[in-house]
């Protein structure tokens, strides 16, 4: 086989975006898959908005919208007592549909918002659309029924071991590899890095379809419906409407199919497609980086659905990596690039593992207070629902109000980021509400331009500075310079949005190709070109 810049294990999520990243960025990809074709179970429900987000720079933000949940429909989330078929719920939270989002987003010019909402959509319906692009993608090979067996790697290279469904072995030669193999990863394996966190509940999954079914719920069509008992059951609706994934703490497969008859409530059509077991993990891997070899995704970090944090976390993993490979691959970028995917994104991945152990904990606060009783027509049981329902207003929001979690990242301690010494770096004290910031390794906050496009749509895959406020040029005259003696793509970008101004000040920003801020200064820094140099890996911070 030819040589490749970057092989990848694993064509979930994680590995297919990265290879439309690198792809899209002119790098030489090998993706393989031990199976024989796509999964066919839901798994991951959301992309969130800052996912959404990078979906539409790749331009792949319609045609995901297209294929997943109905834009129009509402997001509510219902907890009910007994059954979906019990009047009214015992509490619903209310969330707009995706086209209400987007028309409220275009009243919003503080920067406090999304330039994408999120979209609800089911693995087995992303996958397939990310499979397609990737393929489309000239130097871009995907192959399924393609196991990586092993790998060894030298100063220069790394020799994958990829095993064929036949049984033959054939090795291939790249520059790097990328393990997004899952929880199970062979990558993780064979470098001896080891998941460290916990376990907590076993669970089983069953994935049900039925036509009508979510027509008929009398409590009214939302996306979520958990029910107060003593199995923790709760239905997520699917992208197409009839699809629903069932989730219970039960003994045995058997018992899925009578038990979700019973949380429905009233009789209904329906077939079962899957039931299985599941262990939910809040777990790290130690490491993410062995010279030319690194992690990525679900073989990094396990995080429990809980907040929908766990593709999203790996979706950012690739975007992160996927610029940096490109960048060195391509010969502009320094190896202190490589050498800040591990500190940037395992520290992200630490406070999504906290976040959704938040959300978790929050949930259980209102399920250990289900009694029997809570079914009865007595004042016990009037008790019982009032106590479970005022906790559950409160503590169920943390599983779905993560706006600061999705978009509030903050990369604190990147060795390419250029810090202003004058400003105290606290701990992140984990805000699941979001405000914008400028500060360097912060996420260059949203505002619209004055023809109405986000400015996301203005920057490109280089690194950009962003003068605002009658910054004049000769204040950038000094990173044109030094970008240009590194041979680093950049340009200096004067947005024409009212909007900039307000949620950016008056001054200069400079923004790597992911978005993330670099560097911010009122004015030129005495020396731009030991910024440029830090900034682009081909100086380490003293």
């Amino acid at each position: 086989m030819k040589y490749k810049d970057v092989v990848i294990a694993g064509a979930g999520p994680v590995g297919l975006t990265l290879a439309i990243v690198l792809g899209q960025l002119g790098v030489k990809v090998l993706l393989a898959d031990k199976r024989p074709s796509l999964g066919k179970l839901p798994k991951m429900e959301r992309c969130n908005a800052r996912t959404m987000e990078n979906f539409r720079r790749l331009g792949l933000a319609d045609r995901i919208r297209a294929a997943g949940l109905d834009n129009d429909m509402p997001m509510d989330v219902f907890i009910c007592v007994e059954s979906i078929a019990r009047t009214p719920a015992l509490v619903c939270h209310e969330y707009p549909s995706v086209n209400e989002l987007k028309s409220s987003y275009r009243d919003v010019r503080d920067g406090t918002t999304a330039a994408e909402p999120y979209q609800l959509i089911s693995q087995y319906t992303l996958e397939p659309l990310l499979r397609d692009v990737a393929e489309s993608i000239p130097g871009v090979d995907v192959r399924f029924e393609s196991e990586i067996v092993d790998f060894e790697q030298d100063d220069d290279t790394v020799l994958t071991t990829i095993r064929s469904a036949d049984g033959s072995e054939h090795v291939v030669t790249s520059s790097y590899l990328v393990g997004c193999d899952g929880g199970g990863s062979t990558v993780r394996q064979k470098l001896g890095f080891e998941l460290e966190g916990e376990s907590r509940l076993e669970m089983r999954q069953a994935l049900f379809r039925s036509k009508n079914l979510l027509d008929r719920i009398p409590i009214g069509i939302g996306r979520h419906y958990h029910i107060a008992d003593s199995t923790n059951s709760f239905m997520i609706v699917q992208d197409d409407k009839e699809h629903f994934s069932f989730h219970a703490t039960v003994d045995s497969d058997e018992e899925m199919a009578p038990l979700f008859e019973k949380i429905v409530g009233f009789p209904f059509d329906y077939e079962t497609l899957y039931v299985g077991r599941w262990q939910q993990r809040l777990m790290l891997a130690d490491h993410y980086r062995s010279g030319r070899v690194f992690l990525a995704g679900d073989s990094a970090h396990l995080v429990i659905p809980t907040g929908g944090l766990g593709m999203n976390t790996g979706h950012a993993d690739a975007v992160d990596l996927g610029w940096k490979l490109a960048a060195v691959i391509r010969g502009w970028g320094g190896q202190g690039l490589l050498d800040s995917y591990e500190p940037e994104r395992r520290q992200i991945a630490e406070r999504n593992i906290a976040a959704s152990r938040k959300a978790t904990v929050a949930r259980n606060k209102w399920r250990r207070l289900w009694r029997p009783e809570i079914v009865d027509s007595t004042p016990e049981g009037e008790r019982i629902r009032h106590d479970l329902k005022a906790v559950a207003e409160v503590e169920h929001r943390w599983s779905n109000d993560l706006y600061g979690i999705e978009l509030g990242y903050v990369y604190s301690d990147s060795p390419i980021t250029s810090y202003d010494p004058d400003l105290e770096r606290g701990e992140d004290d984990l805000s699941f509400v979001y405000e914008p910031s400028i500060e360097p390794g912060a996420r260059l906050p949203h505002v619209w331009l004055a023809d109405g496009r986000p400015i996301q749509d203005d920057l490109g895959w280089e690194f950009t500075l962003i003068a605002t406020g009658g910054i004049d040029d000769a204040e950038a005259a000094g990173f044109v310079d030094a970008f240009a003696r590194l041979g680093v793509p950049f340009r200096v970008y004067r947005p024409e949005s009212e909007d900039a101004v307000a949620a950016y000040g008056t001054g200069l920003l400079l923004v790597r190709p992911d978005l993330h801020i670099v560097w911010r200064g009122a004015s030129a820094p005495e020396d731009a070109l030991a910024v440029a140099r830090l900034v682009t890996g081909q100086r380490v911070a003293v």
